[in-house]
């Protein structure tokens, strides 16, 4: 099976992603099932070439996660040509995919506009800035429309911005052009479609000079994130599950090759379209806002970061404040 993943600079696809696709294949192989792994780095063009290597090296099943859905699209044609079942992971990608895996995108952005308003309450009066993630990235539109069907009304949209690549620097940049051209006192709350970016954020209001940081949302559930949460720096995360999207992945690849056309259905009973292609076999995954009060009862109770790890010297007060001990 080969694994196409899209990036470095959020750390989940390293660290969770890869090792449990890995290890649910060899599961569900009785360890015959082999993973050929390439992460591109946020190049669209390199994961154009990992592709084609996979398909010259006529791997039974692709998962794809794109760094540019719509570029990728060309390749995955030429993978069903070859007669490779391309399942798209993640974020959909364009073209003949076979089926798609994600959480469901825009219940993410509603959950973080939703916790964004809790935060600060609606009033036009209250701007906030919107950072959104990655042009290129489809799930990045549909965040945004989910967070838009919640804010849009309710508050002043002072600034949005597309963001790069998902790049915090990116992120810093411009919400230090919203600083400057809003003023430092003047911005209720920030929606940062994730935790990369709300690091980005936070270091420009805190280089703004803001003492009393406002809301920010975030999402992935990275560990620097929950330790911003826990101090109150952060508002919010989405917690994801990615056992369980990875699971499902695996679980749907190895189907697929060997054809046990039932179980596949059943794993994709959703439909999805892309710009390309219309009704294409889907699992919807949902997600949890979190939140200081949730933190025990997610990413530790799932097992994806110990007390130890989380409660690190620096932020015993907080883990103790919060019942983390």
């Amino acid at each position: 099976m080969g694994l196409l993943l899209p990036e470095k600079a959020n750390t989940r696809y390293d660290r969770f992603d890869y090792p449990i696709i890995k290890r649910k294949v060899a599961s569900l192989t009785h360890g015959k099932g082999r993973v050929e792994y390439a992460n591109a780095a946020a190049d669209a063009a390199k994961q154009a070439r990992q592709m084609r290597q996979m398909v010259e090296d006529k791997v039974d099943v692709i998962l794809l996660d794109a760094v540019d859905s719509h570029a990728i699209a060309g390749e995955v044609k030429k993978a069903k040509d070859a007669g490779i079942p391309v399942i798209a992971y993640d974020r959909l990608a364009e073209g003949p995919i076979d089926a798609y895996i994600s959480f469901d995108n825009e219940l993410v952005g509603e959950v973080q506009g939703r916790s964004l308003l809790e935060a600060i309450g609606s009033g036009a009066a209250s701007k906030i800035v919107m950072m959104n993630g990655s042009p290129t990235d489809p799930n990045a539109k549909q965040f945004k429309e989910g967070a838009l069907s919640e804010l849009s009304g309710k508050v002043t949209i002072a600034r949005s911005y597309d963001t790069k690549d998902w790049k915090p620097e990116n992120a810093q940049a411009n919400m230090a052009e919203a600083i400057a051209l809003l003023g430092k006192g003047n911005i209720a709350g920030v929606y940062s479609a994730n935790d990369g970016m709300a690091a980005g954020v936070i270091k420009a209001l805190k280089a703004a000079g803001v003492t009393d940081l406002p809301p920010v949302t975030g999402q992935d559930a990275e560990l620097d994130a929950v330790q911003r949460i826990l101090t109150g720096e952060q508002y919010m995360s989405v917690y994801k599950s990615y056992p369980q999207e990875a699971e499902a992945a695996a679980q749907m690849a190895v189907a697929r090759v060997q054809g046990r056309d039932i179980e596949f259905d059943s794993l994709a009973r959703d439909k999805v379209n892309s710009p390309t292609n219309k009704d294409i076999p889907a699992q919807l995954l949902s997600v949890v806002a979190l939140k200081k009060s949730n933190i025990k009862d997610t990413v530790i109770a799932d097992g994806i970061y110990k007390v130890s790890d989380i409660c690190t010297p620096k932020y015993k007060s907080a883990c103790a404040a919060a019942g983390l001990e």
